[in-house]
């Protein structure tokens, strides 16, 4: 079902800082900001030969990533993101298993203009999955 890994989301208290981390200090190529209201988060994207980094700050204290970071100060990894080529299949066949779909269970379009789902950490290992179509 799941094929290559997309990126993995790094939650960061101050995104200019950890832009300038990754492409200062690493050397990496970073995107440009790019406020994702629907998310509540702004986003850089860190591209790396075999997949991405999205570094994520809150847009404002209604955010996911708020609350994230009251919990992890420093920041951390908040998300790893699976390609799919049906979403809708993929989510079909993941509810049929047990696993518990996030938010209503309809894709919304993510940070790549793609449809998107959330799946339950406590399905996962502790690890909140994001899967997206390709």
């Amino acid at each position: 079902m799941i094929g290559r890994l997309n990126h993995v989301a790094i939650a960061v208290p101050d995104l200019a800082a950890a832009t300038s981390l990754y492409r200062d200090t690493l050397g990496a190529k970073v995107s440009d900001p790019v406020a994702q209201p629907d998310h509540g988060v702004t986003v850089v994207f860190v591209e790396l030969p075999n997949t991405k980094i999205e570094l994520l700050e809150p847009l404002d204290e209604k955010s996911p990533i708020a609350d994230f970071l009251k919990r992890n100060e420093v920041g951390g990894v908040h998300h790893v993101c699976y390609e799919v080529e049906d979403i809708i299949a993929a989510r079909d066949q993941l509810k049929e298993n047990g696993t518990r779909v996030l938010g209503d269970g309809e894709p919304r379009i993510g940070a790549h203009g793609k449809p998107v789902l959330f799946l339950h950490p406590k399905d996962f290992c502790g690890t909140l999955v994001e899967i997206e179509q390709l």
